[in-house]
């Protein structure tokens, strides 16, 4: 790898397909990466290494915003108007 050059946007739009890929595959299976690893191995491939990592949080902060939304996070005013 070229270390930390800026990845050219050919290899961006590579990193990125792999990356919605491999998230596709983990919302279809319930995020069991075990199923997905084939896309895993690509993502990691095509994209740098700082950005599997950035990409890594990101899902799980998304994941745990959705998690919120769905059940977590009730606001009190909300719950006085079933």
């Amino acid at each position: 790898a070229a270390g930390m050059a800026a990845p050219t946007m050919e290899e961006r739009k590579a990193c990125w397909g792999a990356r919605d890929e491999f998230w596709q595959c983990l919302d279809s299976h319930g995020d069991d990466a075990a199923k997905c690893e084939k896309l895993r191995r690509a993502f990691e491939s095509r994209c740098p290494q700082q950005w599997v990592k950035h990409f890594d949080k990101r899902r799980d902060f998304l994941k745990y915003k959705k998690k919120l939304e769905t059940e977590g996070f009730h606001s009190p005013e909300a719950a006085g108007k079933s």
